[in-house]
């Protein structure tokens, strides 16, 4: 942003100083009224959002009845409004779409201002927006008046409706890069699932012609060495900075000078796992430096192959074998006893040259989707006053 009255890069013929205003001057706040707990039902005819089920899917419903009566009756938003958690994660935002629904008073609330703002411009002013009263607090609520006494600068509507626009563009390819990449994600599940044995089977259910063998239960320290002995943790204060890629339970922490492994390994989550669910593993190859809250193992060259096995420990439910409370942690003798079904090496090299080129797609349209949000982060600072 360049000054206080105009920001650095505008649209072509808008010159005018934006005016500085607070969001009370232009609207006011507005949501629905109260709704009681003995109103409402597990299934109904109108879906009854409240602050935990906002932007998701209901779990609360109200009767068809009761639903025209207040939406006649009390404010009610119309199409395009910009609804806002102020409870809960402050500030989330949803654009009502004009179904038939009906959202927790004070919880959920918009702002109703005649036409004197672009939703559209409104909706990316809240994505960068400072609420007033709230910096530093430890307040978890957003008030009427947080809203009301919010500072915003505006440009005349048709400038409004010029940049609500454009970030509507910009966000419509983010969605689709977003929907392109959730779908490659369940695409290489679905792979996994089919790919790799499961419920006793010994083969799995899509092979590569050619492969027609068994596939055989294998501890994994029939099949890896493991190299934890090398690892060195470093806080965060003492590692230089440099281009080696520093790898902890869930992977890259930052990047150093210097390493500890060379080559093609697998890191395995030993303790502070983000998500038990799915588990952390980590294929690396080349120099990386491994801190001591990640496993390392190596396939036995004449026996497993690295990418295919990181595929197969993935597809394990690891949850049952951690030990400790708030801070799981899988310990090397247990990892080292985890039972892997695998084929021939010969195979397994078919499989997990499949599944690189799987996550090198997904690698390449998570760097698209990172590069449109920070192209929009951009934007938003030099397009907003």
């Amino acid at each position: 942003m360049s000054n206080d009255t105009q920001p650095e890069i505008r649209f072509p013929g808008f010159t005018e100083d934006w005016e500085q205003r607070k969001l009370g001057d232009l609207g006011s706040v507005a949501m629905n009224k109260r709704i009681f707990k003995d109103q409402t039902s597990d299934n109904g005819e109108v879906p009854f959002f409240k602050i935990g089920t906002f932007g998701s899917h209901p779990d609360a419903f109200i009767s068809r009845e009761l639903f025209e009566e207040y939406k006649s009756k009390y404010p009610y938003p119309e199409v395009g409004d910009i609804l806002i958690s102020a409870s809960g994660s402050i500030g989330r935002t949803v654009v009502y779409q004009g179904e038939d629904e009906y959202f927790q008073d004070s919880n959920i609330v918009w702002l109703k201002h005649n036409g004197r703002l672009d939703n559209k411009f409104l909706q990316q002013f809240y994505s960068i927006v400072k609420w007033q009263g709230l910096e530093g607090s430890t307040i978890k609520r957003l008030y009427n008046k947080n809203i009301l006494d919010t500072n915003i600068s505006v440009p005349t509507l048709d400038e409004q409706n010029k940049l609500g626009a454009f970030f509507e563009q910009l966000d419509d390819t983010i969605a689709l890069h977003q929907r392109k990449l959730d779908l490659l994600k369940e695409t290489k599940k679905g792979f996994l699932q089919k790919m790799f044995p499961k419920n006793g089977a010994k083969v799995p259910e899509i092979r590569f012609p050619g492969f027609t063998e068994d596939w055989e239960e294998r501890r994994l320290q029939e099949v890896v060495d493991r190299y934890d002995n090398l690892r060195i943790p470093i806080t965060a204060s003492k590692r230089v900075a440099g281009n080696t890629p520093y790898y902890g339970a869930n992977g890259i922490q930052g990047y150093v000078e210097g390493y500890t492994h060379d080559g093609e390994f697998i890191l395995v989550a030993e303790d502070g796992a983000n998500d038990l669910k799915n588990y952390p593993v980590q294929y690396v190859d080349g120099k990386v430096w491994v801190n001591n809250h990640a496993h390392v193992i190596q396939a036995k060259e004449n026996l497993a192959d690295n990418m295919f096995l990181m595929n197969a420990i993935r597809s394990i439910n690891i949850e049952p074998f951690l030990v400790g409370g708030g801070r799981a942690k899988l310990n090397a003798d247990v990892l080292m006893k985890l039972e892997v079904i695998i084929p021939l090496k010969s195979e397994q090299q078919k499989i997990g040259a499949f599944f690189k080129q799987l996550d090198d797609i997904i690698t390449l349209h998570q760097r698209k989707l990172d590069l449109l949000k920070e192209t929009k982060k951009g934007f938003l600072q030099k397009m907003f006053v």
